[in-house]
């Protein structure tokens, strides 16, 4: 592949266009995606039509404080494949993957017994303090939960595990939290609500066309 670079953001590249990290786990594919070589490296490509995180960079994302060493809560980490892309990159760190299906579950496990950096947690993110014996504070707490209280949610985690300094990613799914009101009013109200609870966004980007009806928030506390 030709027109190769580091992106913008730690550990992500760009290679003809496409987003891609660089596989911890060298010749194994998580979701099937493509695999190939930078400069003897062995890449993963990134897909944004399977990860709302790359679709977010893609449609112009400014803030992603993940670095080498950084600890990240994931809540609802499904199958994998957007947390394996941050394996990819916190190759000096950690993150605690939450999935309260366990069907999902069955699915994750495999990921996590091959990537160190992964530690994953059958919980329901919307009681936090449930596992709290099995975390730590964290530097990043990301949030794709398709529940109508999502942003109460993401709110309660932040508060318990997040670290002063650190940042969080809301994964608004409109459609989850009112099928009867226009995205964008969610989106606002959604984003009121955070201010109200203490928190400031930093940064937002909406996802189509690799997501419908959903915004990407960035947040951090107001102090």
């Amino acid at each position: 592949m030709e027109d190769k670079s580091l992106h913008k953001f730690t550990g992500i590249y760009e290679l003809e266009g496409h987003l891609a990290t660089c596989n911890l786990n060298p010749g194994v594919r998580v979701y099937g995606e493509k695999l190939v070589e930078y400069e003897g490296l062995e890449c993963r490509l990134w897909d944004p039509r399977r990860s709302k995180l790359a679709a977010a960079i893609l449609k112009g994302l400014e803030t992603f404080p993940v670095e080498v060493n950084s600890k990240i809560l994931y809540l609802g980490a499904s199958a994998g494949t957007t947390p394996s892309h941050i394996s990819d990159i916190i190759l000096d760190g950690m993150i605690y993957c939450v999935e309260f299906a366990p069907r999902m579950m069955r699915e994750l496990l495999p990921v996590c017994r091959a990537r160190e950096n992964m530690i994953p947690l059958l919980e329901d993110a919307g009681k936090p303090q449930n596992y709290l014996k099995l975390m730590e504070k964290v530097d990043f707490i990301y949030s794709d939960v398709a529940q109508p209280n999502q942003t109460e949610i993401f709110m309660d985690n932040m508060r318990l595990y997040l670290k002063d300094e650190g940042q969080g990613m809301l994964m608004i799914k409109a459609r989850s939290i009112d099928v009867a009101r226009k995205p964008r009013q969610v989106f606002r109200e959604e984003a009121s609500k955070l201010k109200e609870h203490g928190f400031r966004v930093v940064d937002k980007v909406d996802l189509e066309p690799y997501e419908k009806d959903h915004r990407c928030l960035v947040c951090e506390f107001a102090f």
